[in-house]
């Protein structure tokens, strides 16, 4: 059964316990899924009403792909305890055993790579949460707003992921890469989360 199937009390406790998964890297995923979802709550509370009728279409195909992506940051929860558990195995391997070094940047390599994934995923969500900020029923647009801060956070979440194993890396050449990578969807994602919920406050409050 994957994480995606637990109910919230049972994910949130063994979040809570000494296991080794689920850790951030699947909070974040899951926090993301919810940000992707309120998006598409606003775009099914616009669809079918005739003051949003020219945006009609566009909004429909906004749903289409925030479904789909819904379900694939729900299936991130478990890629990223997948991707940590050979690292969590590998720290367990004597230091004195030859063969650790190597298994250990392959294990952080891993480790990498689905936070990254989650990373250019989290970004396609803040997207589709623009769209439908935008152009969404102005009765939920409080939860684009929500949306886009929970995307935020993911994707700052999942940053994380990638750093503290960046770190640990012999191979500091691709370590940077990963690091530059990250930073950039960073500078460019998290601003723009900023701005939606920046433009749903303006609309709610008339203000900044």
């Amino acid at each position: 059964m994957g994480f995606q199937d637990y109910t919230l009390g049972d994910f949130t406790e063994v979040l809570a316990s000494k296991e080794a998964v689920p850790g951030g890297g699947s909070a974040a995923a899951l926090v993301a899924a919810v940000g992707v979802a309120l998006g598409n709550m606003v775009g099914s509370l616009t669809v079918g009403k005739k003051a949003y009728a020219d945006a009609e279409d566009e909004v429909r195909a906004w749903m289409e792909q925030a479904e789909a992506l819904r379900g694939e940051l729900l299936l991130c929860m478990d890629a990223d305890a997948e991707a940590f558990l050979p690292l969590s195995k590998a720290y367990g391997i004597p230091k004195d055993d030859p063969a650790r070094p190597a298994v250990m940047e392959d294990a952080l390599r891993q480790a990498c790579a689905a936070p990254l994934e989650l990373m250019n995923q989290i970004c396609r969500a803040i997207v589709l949460i623009e769209g439908f900020a935008a152009k969404g029923s102005r009765i939920a647009i409080s939860d684009a707003g929500v949306g886009a801060l929970c995307c935020k956070a993911a994707l700052q979440g999942a940053s994380l992921n990638i750093f503290i194993n960046t770190k640990s890396m012999q191979d500091r050449e691709y370590a940077e890469e990963l690091e530059r990578r990250a930073d950039a969807l960073l500078e460019e994602y998290t601003m723009r989360a900023d701005r939606v919920y920046d433009a749903v406050t303006e609309k709610i409050r008339g203000k900044k």
